[in-house]
């Protein structure tokens, strides 16, 4: 069994790049990717945390992959440790996560790997579609 060592996996903090001024709100978010790691290939997982105050994404949706992991347009839900929340492809009730105790808030980001996805960020007016770059090689013979 391979144990993830969270001093030996690098972690991003801050931001994502996000369009401006969008990127203030997820200045206390600090991520560990554990995809590569594990070496799988059909779904992403991170560990995610958030300082007091940060938020996990700006709210989205995707159109093709799901995620597991609340702020939606149906209203908020109160998450506490060992809670689990899912949000299905395809459908455009946006969420994100915010951290609003005194305290640290971690979470395990699991979702598909979809090529194809596009992100939509209602809030912001954006959506975000993945970039796939076509390079050749010579062929191994």
């Amino acid at each position: 069994m391979k144990k993830a060592d969270f001093s030996q996996i690098p972690a991003r903090t801050g931001s994502r790049p996000y369009p401006e001024p969008h990127n203030d709100k997820l200045a206390g978010r600090t991520s560990w990717t554990l995809t590569s790691r594990f070496g799988l290939s059909q779904f992403g997982v991170n560990r995610v945390e958030l300082a007091p105050g940060a938020w996990s994404t700006q709210r989205h949706w995707h159109r093709k992959k799901g995620e597991l992991v609340l702020v939606t347009d149906e209203g908020e839900e109160v998450l506490k440790a060992g809670d689990c929340v899912g949000f299905k492809a395809g459908d455009p009730n946006a969420h994100h996560l915010q951290n609003r105790s005194d305290e640290p808030a971690v979470f395990y980001d699991v979702g598909g790997r979809d090529p194809w996805d596009v992100s939509t960020f209602p809030d912001m007016g954006y959506e975000a579609r993945t970039q796939m770059e076509i390079q050749f090689r010579p062929l191994k013979t």
